[in-house]
């Protein structure tokens, strides 16, 4: 039945909702003579991206992307394809998008499916010069490239064109730097003045527990809370030990070796969901010295003790970066609260005494020991310093400390039998060729 025919009693109340809307009184009037234009036969692809799929909506993010599409092409074409990449950075090149790469390969083959490619906005498809490297491509495919900010199809040939894409990958560093700064910033001074945590993994010692709504009002409505550092009833004894051991002089190695024996649980072997970077389930000297070193325990929120350098030869373009590395910052950038944020581990005076401990070589006797080669010795092995200890109350000896905390080496002598092969003297190693050794 048409539409224009329908009564109240062939329709139901959805129906004539959607007659209504849809206008079925009639054509409306239209001033002067009626348009002659007829729909093209532009096969157009829709391509867009949304950054992360936590924090936005991807059904509502793709739908104001080609609603722009929509307007540009109407008239001129239809839109019969998508690509639309979710969770990805537009610093990724287009191969390294799962949608992007589709749309490429499917670009150079004889059966594809569009003639030209339509875009909601620069920044959802391009960051840099990335335009000028993938419109070329398209191009020579002989598919065209669309974008609202040309209005149309994008003419590389056109000296505006070129330079409007210049002043576009500009604005979109630009704009990441910007960003990146800002939040910086924002976080200095939510970490300095509030004491924030600011996430991540809470260290050895401490677990995380709500610490209430969130400070700004819309958050809280939506149900945002924030957390706090408290000290974990299993762990937090550990971590008060180890510092008690250190402010008595007892080494890292020493203090690492006693953990082991004792089969304390190390951090990774205590919490592995949290700690899948890392596979030793054994305590380490550099498991102890990072705890020994770590200013959180104070009570203090710290944050940027270790940033991530992306080593961008182009500030704000992550395709120009060489590599992504970890790297200690400073102690003169460290951000550090302004007062206590959490419970203490260990006093302010006894952090700062411990990092002024040099390690007393005691035996377990309590005797007295001389060692005329402590730290001369290094392991021919692994290149690690060995450590001086007497061996059943009769010798001295000297064992390369990796063996007895993480069984690496296993190279020990003794006053009797030394070999001059397993072990060489710091002067010495430092002469050797370090990839030989």
């Amino acid at each position: 039945m048409l539409p224009s025919l329908m009564t109240a009693a062939d329709t139901t109340p959805d129906d004539l909702f959607t007659v209504w809307v849809d206008g079925s009184s009639g054509p409306s009037r239209v001033r002067g003579r009626p348009s002659s234009q007829t729909v093209g036969e532009v096969r157009f692809a829709f391509y867009g991206r949304i950054s992360t799929e936590g924090y936005q909506d991807p059904v509502s993010s793709r739908r104001w992307q080609f609603e722009i599409a929509e307007f540009m092409t109407h008239g001129l074409g239809r839109i019969g394809v998508e690509f639309f990449d979710v969770g990805y950075s537009r610093s990724l090149s287009w191969h390294d998008r799962p949608a992007a790469a589709e749309l490429l390969a499917e670009a150079g083959s004889p059966d594809r499916r569009f003639d030209a490619v339509v875009i909601g906005e620069y920044e959802r498809a391009f960051a840099g010069r990335q335009a000028l490297q993938v419109i070329p491509y398209l191009h020579a495919q002989g598919v065209t490239v669309w974008l609202p900010e040309f209005g149309g199809p994008v003419d590389l040939d056109d000296p505006t064109h070129r330079a409007l894409f210049l002043l576009l990958g500009h604005q979109s560093e630009r704009e990441v730097l910007r960003a990146r700064r800002r939040t910086t910033r924002a976080m200095r001074t939510q970490l300095r003045e509030q004491g924030r945590h600011l996430g991540g993994r809470p260290p050895y010692g401490y677990r995380l527990v709500d610490a209430g709504p969130h400070p700004n009002r819309i958050h809280a409505r939506w149900g945002r809370r924030l957390h706090r550092l408290d000290p974990d009833p299993v762990t937090a004894p550990h971590v008060r030990w180890i510092f008690a051991r250190r402010l008595a002089g007892d080494s890292t190695a020493g203090i690492a070796r006693a953990l082991n024996e004792r089969q304390v649980p190390s951090p990774s072997a205590y919490d592995p969901d949290r700690n899948r970077h890392r596979s030793g389930t054994e305590w380490t000297l550099r498991t102890v010295a990072e705890i020994l070193a770590n200013p959180r325990y104070t009570g203090r929120q710290v944050w940027n003790r270790q940033r991530t350098d992306r080593h961008e030869t182009i500030p704000g373009d992550k395709s120009t970066s060489l590599g992504i590395s970890r790297v200690w910052s400073p102690r003169s950038e460290w951000v550090i609260s302004e007062r206590p944020a959490h419970p203490a581990l260990v006093s302010e005076a006894d952090f700062l005494a411990v990092q002024q401990v040099t390690a007393i070589p005691v035996p377990k006797d309590q005797g007295a020991r001389t060692y005329l080669l402590t730290g001369l010795v290094i392991c021919a092995v692994c290149g690690r310093r060995m450590d001086a200890h007497w061996v059943h109350g009769r010798a001295m000896a000297e064992s390369c400390s990796s063996w007895r905390i993480q069984v690496i080496c296993s190279i020990t002598f003794g006053a009797v039998g030394w070999s001059s092969s397993a072990v060489r003297t710091r002067s010495t190693w430092n002469r050797l060729n370090w990839e030989n050794r």
